[in-house]
């Protein structure tokens, strides 16, 4: 069998399984989000204060998860140019 092909499909498994991954994590969180500014806007206790630092919190959550995917991603485009064009 051609180590290319091998490579190849071992690459689109690696991909597939973090893509897969990625997305259930995202699932979760976007689910632990709903559940924590529910309870968040039921806390009178919590000043606007504290809510805006959780919702900064959360956004830069976001924006983390976003730039990481895009480095994995990136990634895997250049290992498989790396070798299609032979290193």
């Amino acid at each position: 069998m051609d180590p290319k092909l091998i490579f190849k499909q071992m690459l689109d498994f690696n991909r597939t399984s973090f893509n897969n991954t990625f997305n259930a994590m995202i699932m979760v969180q976007d689910q632990s989000e709903v559940m924590a500014g529910s309870m968040i806007n039921q806390a009178t206790w919590l000043p606007e204060e504290g809510k805006k630092a959780v919702q900064e919190w959360v956004s830069a959550c976001k924006k983390g998860r976003e730039e990481y995917k895009k480095l994995v991603d990136n990634a895997f485009e250049k290992v498989e140019t790396f070798f299609k064009t032979g290193g």
